[in-house]
């Protein structure tokens, strides 16, 4: 069992940045790949960002691509969402996920194991 715990949400202004940090329960945080989500109000769950487990392989939606950065320290047993150049369009609540079955990373949210219980982004304008 992993539990998953996100920090880092708040409110910024449209261009500015912020870090989400996802600490992991347990001793096994490196036997699975992580991944970032985020849910805006009538949207679906999407995904934005995924890690492979040694962090050597990054996966980003194109919506993101150049302004997020995914990282993972597992001797900490924590991942990372760095979050720049935001905008309001970004504003929803972020979750991070892990999935022990992935053969490099996941991006559809069935394919997760565990979710955090998210944290709240709210861009303006």
């Amino acid at each position: 069992q992993v539990q998953l715990v996100e920090s880092g949400g708040g409110l910024v202004q449209a261009g500015g940045s912020l870090r989400l940090s996802c600490a992991a329960s347990g001793r096994t945080f490196s036997s699975y790949a992580m991944g970032w989500f985020r849910q805006a109000p009538g949207k679906e769950r999407d995904c934005l960002a995924a890690i492979s487990r040694s962090g050597g392989f990054t996966y980003y939606a194109d919506s993101v691509k150049g302004r997020f950065t995914v990282s993972r320290d597992n001797a900490k047993n924590t991942a990372y969402l760095e979050m720049n150049s935001l905008k309001p369009e970004d504003t929803a609540v972020y979750y991070c996920a892990a999935v022990r079955k992935a053969t490099i990373w996941a991006t559809e949210t069935t394919q997760y194991d565990y979710w955090g219980q998210g944290t709240q982004v709210t861009v303006s304008s």
